[in-house]
């Protein structure tokens, strides 16, 4: 969506596919922030618990990938994550350059106390589970052409 020569300045915003998307992020982290707060969790340290709940022991440059995340802003939240007890950083034994994360039992505790907010969060955006499904398909096709995107430019 972009904005054509007869359309006024004005409406510019109003047809920003990029806007809404971001706003929808912002207002997603204003539904998390509430319940994530009691468990002294933020939205993107939920999210590195969810991707090590999803697999355990793997590399912050796999975690990264995972929730498209560049090492130098994930490593300090790992970091921070381990020093409240919820992760432990290990050198992977094969090849040294390599972090290894790992869930400790509070991290892996913690699975239960967040799926009520994973609960109210989905219920938050009024949408039926076929409805959400649609949307994450068309989400994810978007974010996958617009990384494709992209990387053809950079080449």
């Amino acid at each position: 969506m972009t904005q054509t020569a007869d359309q006024p300045m004005a409406d510019l915003l109003d047809n920003l596919l990029c806007f809404d998307v971001y706003a929808v992020d912002l207002a997603f982290g204003r539904v998390y922030k509430p319940l994530l707060e009691p468990l002294g969790l933020t939205y993107p340290q939920m999210l590195v618990l969810t991707a090590l709940w999803r697999e355990d022991g793997v590399s912050v440059g796999a975690i990264g990938d995972l929730l498209s995340l560049e090492t130098n802003t994930l490593t300090p939240l790992i970091k921070r994550m381990e020093t409240r007890g919820l992760v432990r950083r290990e050198r992977d034994k094969a090849d040294e350059r390599r972090v290894l994360v790992h869930l400790s039992e509070r991290g892996e505790a913690l699975r239960t106390e967040i799926e009520p907010a994973l609960i109210c969060a989905g219920e938050a955006t009024g949408l039926t589970l076929e409805e959400g499904r649609k949307l994450q398909t068309m989400l994810r096709k978007l974010r996958n052409d617009l990384n494709t995107a992209a990387r053809n430019a950079a080449e």
